[in-house]
């Protein structure tokens, strides 16, 4: 039987398009794992992937998507049996091999983890590498020594994926968010997920730049980069952390020696791409007991594969609130 999947491909002349076509299932990669797809989400990277972006496409056709949720079809490895439910995340796929933008797909047994208990496919795809991410820098930062009630968290990129997902995750943890966004306009929308401050980005950064600013900031998680985690740095209180997860801004990083000799500030490198899967699956289970997926629900939006390609210019071109979640079967 036949599967809907959206296949991007390279023409000649390097231009990159995308369409939704009808394959078999001889045309799936190798692996121990087939799986209907239920949901999909659309990232920064899905943006890259679907328009040619950053290289992350090295073979064509392809069929992009870096995480999903589904049932497993069919499975040559004891861990999984047909009819469990289950999330991918990371592991290049989508980048290096087939992804989620199809109603099936077939990965290797070790990319995979359980659904957690309590989330259906569509909350895991609602969360996703996003909030996944999130977790896992709040998990580091508090290894680093964060604590709820000492002071705020700043949270920069708050209106995207990531940023939205940290600040409802570190409210209803108990943190106070100060959330820092180059759109404004949603800053109900945030404050509504518990942010306690609303920064618009530009007054941020005409502040005075000095090589060690007021300290005001507990700890912070940041998907922007470049000026903004530059400016950052300079105001995170003595002790404090910082994970750093995303490049929306940038890939430089301007800064001094001086927030880390003077004030002894960490700062923090989060992969979620490579992650072991004992700290998935806690990340996972941490996930579902602490997010609150009725009130993330004014964040999410919905569409088909068909719908993709012109959601991918949006997500580049940070026009994208939220998370947006895909329905392989929808059409």
């Amino acid at each position: 039987m036949g599967f809907r999947a959206l296949i991007t491909d390279k023409d000649a002349a390097g231009n990159v398009t995308s369409s939704v076509q009808v394959l078999e299932d001889e045309r799936l990669p190798e692996g121990d794992v087939t799986v209907d797809i239920e949901w999909v989400g659309l990232n920064y990277k899905d943006g890259l992937c679907l328009t040619g972006g950053g290289g992350l496409v090295r073979a064509y056709p392809h069929v992009a998507g870096i995480d999903f949720a589904g049932t497993v079809r069919e499975s040559r490895d004891g861990r999984y049996a047909a009819g469990d439910q289950v999330v991918l995340t990371g592991w290049r796929v989508g980048e290096t091999h087939w992804g989620g933008y199809a109603e099936r797909a077939r990965v290797n047994a070790d990319w995979l983890v359980p659904l957690p208990a309590g989330l259906s496919t569509r909350d895991a795809m609602v969360v996703g590498t996003a909030g996944l991410t999130a977790m896992l820098a709040i998990d580091r930062l508090e290894g680093a020594g964060l604590k709820p009630g000492a002071g705020e968290v700043l949270v920069t990129g708050a209106a995207g994926g990531v940023g939205s997902i940290a600040t409802a995750l570190l409210s209803r943890l108990g943190y106070q968010v100060a959330a820092l966004s180059g759109r404004p306009q949603h800053g109900d929308a945030l404050r509504a997920l518990g942010a306690a401050s609303i920064i618009d980005r530009n007054d941020f950064l005409a502040q005075p730049d000095k090589p060690l600013e007021s300290a005001r900031w507990d700890g912070a998680i940041d998907s922007v980069g470049g000026e903004v985690l530059g400016k950052l740095l300079k105001q995170v209180k003595y002790g404090g952390a910082v994970a750093s997860l995303g490049n929306a801004g940038g890939i430089a990083l301007e800064t001094t020696v001086l927030p880390f000799i003077l004030r002894g500030v960490t700062l923090i490198g989060i992969d979620s791409v490579m992650q072991p899967y004992a700290t998935r699956v806690a990340a996972w289970k941490r996930i579902a007991e602490t997010f609150d997926i009725a009130a993330y629900a004014g964040l999410v939006r919905e569409m088909g594969l068909e719908e993709l390609p012109v959601a991918a210019t949006e997500i580049l071109a940070g026009e994208v609130r939220g998370r947006v979640i895909v329905r392989p079967g929808l059409s």
